[in-house]
């Protein structure tokens, strides 16, 4: 009997562990989510210099254990634009279409660089905010303490409960967006080098 009562348990334990494990694989139970997360591969930086117009496209790729290096010159300003791949399919579009879902925070750990947004009406949520798929970078130190990492911390936002563009210092560096509730959608890091 005791066998019995031991195997009904462990019965119920494992359905118990299969049936929950199952539901907690879904994000979301909101289907308007196009991009989730697994379908991700690359997140682009394509970054042109203002003064020579030469575009540089930096790959990070999703799950990577090397960041790209984005070489910046203090100075310079850049125009930069994000760009989201699902392998070799451009999944930037499914941003766009639901833009009200979405926001970019930008995050510059030991770097001095001034980001405004620059996204145009296709990019520009109901609430006013830019997603921020375009921005103009205006580097004053690329690198602002040698002895450590300078880098961006790119965050994609899904549905977030409410986001501003403003910004905010934050230890040695600027996080330009703030947003609250929401998921992770993506999260790309890039080192800055000059």
């Amino acid at each position: 009997m005791k066998n019995i009562f031991k195997n009904t348990t462990l019965i119920l334990v494992l359905f118990f562990a299969v049936s929950l494990s199952l539901t907690s694989c879904n994000r979301s139970d909101d289907e308007a989510d196009d991009l989730p997360q697994e379908e991700l591969s690359d997140v682009l930086l394509r970054v042109t210099d203002v003064a020579t117009g030469t575009p540089v496209v930096y790959d990070y790729q999703v799950n990577s254990t090397t960041n790209p290096n984005v070489k910046l010159i203090n100075g310079h300003t850049y125009n930069v634009e994000v760009i989201f791949k699902n392998g070799d399919e451009d999944a930037t579009q499914e941003i766009k279409d639901a833009k009200d879902e979405h926001f970019l925070v930008y995050n510059f750990p030991n770097s001095d660089i001034t980001l405004t947004r620059t996204d145009d009406s296709s990019s520009t949520r109901g609430d006013g905010n830019r997603v921020g798929l375009k921005t103009k970078w205006v580097v004053n130190t690329a690198v602002k303490n040698a002895s450590a990492p300078s880098q961006l911390v790119l965050t994609l936002f899904h549905e977030p409960v409410t986001v501003s563009e403003t910004s905010a210092v934050s230890g040695n560096g600027v996080i330009y967006g703030t947003h609250t509730g929401g998921e992770t959608d993506a999260q790309a890091n890039y080192n800055i080098i000059n």
